[in-house]
């Protein structure tokens, strides 16, 4: 009997969420049908240049999903589902003083990790885990009865668990088993329809409504899936031509004429969902709660920590200077940023000043092409010997700029595969139905990598050691290529 690697679970598993999800949110279907819309009129209009950050087949099927859990021990389950797809969790992501609204998680995302695994399939999962430990937004008594809910649930049949195991060390499944696991998987990540103590859930909203959607309810589901497009603008545009309500602003970097670096998100609005109720009195009703929407995607070139530093720095900068020209009535829409904002008139124009604003940063510090990001070692690339170079006689001179720019070296981005704490803060925000409370004079409770790693039972792993180990390791065949000792 063959047997099914763990990229192609990985490939079916992706490819039967987004089908289940699209079940349950008619609305994600639209985002993905308009999403490859966009993307043949860019392929058409740009020709081979749209597939400069990937082929137009990896992008059309690429996804990203996003879930949330409560506790480490339903981390570490996680891992192990994700794991047995050959996924492993990159970056720590602390949003609980990136929102402005209460959003008590920490987050890292799992991902495959080698260049032939992303090439197969590159779906990754957003990953976010509750902090009750925080006393900012969970005084002792609620902390004690979270834990207790939490701890007395179980989002994972232990049959799913033992075939995540087996695949895991197997690197992959016979067909039989393989098919079972990913039933299980993707009923795993269902909405329920179990009753939900309406009480409960809603004295968590209070304190955060991402609280509520994670320690509310005695499962866990697919937040949002997220397809991948080529011209986030343009899908924007449509997307309120359908008259599906978007939030205020794309997250990330200003639209410009650069090279397209990092992240770019936005969404559709939490949608009111039904969801069946049970009251205090014992009654089951129905009712609706706002925790899901459709988010989308554009990426670019992945940045050195230099380059991040100039991005954060830059991002910083917008912000402040819009706030001095954004008028009164437009920042308490929420509108600056797009973090929070209502879905009006203020908030859009807010954050289109805002845009404007980064853009013109832009356009006059950051490096205005690939060719600059990369000599200045502010993005990651391949870097490739040229097999048809010119040969005018003389060797070749083991200077980065010097070969890219004589012709000897290529340079091929390497996609940015990770997220911005920022970003996803934004959009959870934009999508929340209050503010919640959170008391900034107390001390938050130190949550970081480390704590997460144990927390999972595996090293999270750093992204820029991942990016810079790949762009190393081209440079090095690059020079034995040239004959040069090294390329510095």
């Amino acid at each position: 009997m063959s047997s099914i690697t763990q990229g192609r679970l990985r490939a079916a598993f992706a490819r039967r969420l987004s089908e289940m999800y699209g079940r349950e949110v008619p609305a994600y279907r639209t985002l993905v049908e308009v999403s490859q819309e966009v993307n043949l009129d860019v392929l058409r209009r740009a020709g081979a240049g749209a597939e400069r950050l990937g082929s137009i087949g990896r992008v059309t099927a690429e996804r990203h999903g996003a879930i949330r859990v409560g506790t480490p021990g339903e981390l570490r389950q996680v891992a192990r589902i994700f794991g047995a797809m050959g996924m492993r969790p990159v970056g720590f992501y602390d949003l609980r003083d990136t929102a402005s609204s209460a959003v008590p998680v920490v987050s890292t995302a799992f991902r495959p990790v080698t260049e032939d695994e992303l090439a197969t399939n590159p779906f990754r999962v957003f990953t976010s885990m509750l902090t009750p430990g925080d006393p900012r937004f969970f005084d002792a008594g609620l902390r004690g009865r979270l834990e207790a809910f939490l701890s007395a649930r179980r989002l994972f049949p232990p049959e799913l668990l033992e075939l995540a195991d087996e695949a895991e060390a197997a690197g992959g499944l016979p067909e039989e088993r393989a098919e079972r696991f990913l039933r299980l998987a993707v009923e795993a990540f269902a909405l329920s329809t179990e009753p939900i103590d309406r009480a409960w859930y809603e004295e968590l909203e209070r304190v955060s409504a991402v609280a509520a959607d994670i320690g509310g309810v005695a499962s866990t589901h697919i937040n949002h899936l997220t397809p991948r497009v080529l011209d986030i603008d343009d899908l924007y545009r449509r997307m309120t031509g359908h008259g599906i309500t978007m939030i205020d602003a794309i997250q990330g970097p200003p639209r410009w004429p650069g090279p397209d670096v990092l992240l770019r998100q936005t969404s559709f609005r939490a949608l009111a969902e039904p969801r069946v109720l049970r009251e205090p009195d014992g009654r089951v009703t129905t009712g609706s709660l706002r925790v899901r929407f459709g988010e989308v995607e554009a990426r670019g070139i992945a940045l050195t920590r230099d380059g991040r530093r100039l991005y954060d720095d830059l991002l910083a900068r917008a912000d402040h200077l819009a706030r001095e020209t954004v008028p009164a009535a437009a920042s308490a829409s929420g509108g600056s940023g797009g973090s929070g904002g209502s879905p009006d008139g203020a908030g859009r124009g807010a954050s289109a000043r805002r845009d404007a604003v980064a853009r013109d940063l832009w356009e006059r510090e950051f490096p205005a092409s690939e060719r600059d990001l990369a000599v200045r070692r502010m993005g990651f690339f391949t870097y490739h010997a040229v097999e048809d170079r010119p040969r005018d006689g003389r060797p070749p001179v083991a200077d980065l700029a010097e070969l890219l720019d004589a012709g000897w070296l290529r340079a091929e981005p390497i996609v940015y595969e990770d997220f911005l704490p920022r970003s996803a803060a934004g959009i959870f925000q934009s999508n929340l139905s209050g503010e919640g409370i959170k008391d900034d004079s107390l001390t938050g409770a130190g949550y970081d990598l480390g704590l997460l790693s144990e927390a999972i039972g595996r090293e999270v792993l750093d992204p820029f050691a991942l990016y810079e180990a790949q762009q190393e390791r081209s440079l090095d065949q690059a020079a034995r290529a040239l004959g040069l000792p090294a390329i510095p």
